[in-house]
């Protein structure tokens, strides 16, 4: 085998890789979004039929978030094996990009506020969190 061809060989394999570990990504952060959206109706039905105060939504909103980021990049990372920290983050940042863009064009009037930096930085530290455990995960 030549030299050519070993190098074009590596160019492919790295190339097929990088294609797993995108799929992979992408599908930790759909299973992060659908585990909210699961866990987000079931809080709306405590909510209709139970006495819960409305004063818990933004918190367990926020808990949900977090939860459902840190399985979501647990499971894509589990897969890849290295770079916890880069595939959790970015996990978690294309969870709450869907989100924020989900919100922006169900509602007008929609704006980027403090509270938006927040779920930001929590999306990503929790997906960073879920990369470095599922990295570590056998």
């Amino acid at each position: 085998m030549n030299k050519e061809a070993t190098v074009k060989n590596t160019v492919t394999k790295e190339e097929s890789e990088f294609k797993k570990n995108l799929f992979r990504i992408l599908k930790g952060s759909i299973f992060a979004i659908v585990l909210s959206v699961v866990l987000l109706l079931i809080f709306a039905l405590l909510l209709t039929h139970t006495n819960l105060s409305e004063n818990t939504i933004t918190p367990v909103i926020l808990t949900i978030t977090g939860i459902s980021i840190l399985v979501g990049s647990s499971i894509s990372s589990m897969k890849i094996k290295k770079n916890g920290l880069m595939n959790g983050g970015t996990v978690g940042l294309i969870y709450i990009l869907v989100l924020y863009l989900a919100s922006s064009l169900c509602f007008t009037g929609f704006s980027l506020t403090t509270n938006s930096l927040i779920m930001l930085v929590i999306g990503v530290v929790t997906g960073i969190l879920g990369g470095i455990i599922g990295v570590n995960l056998k």
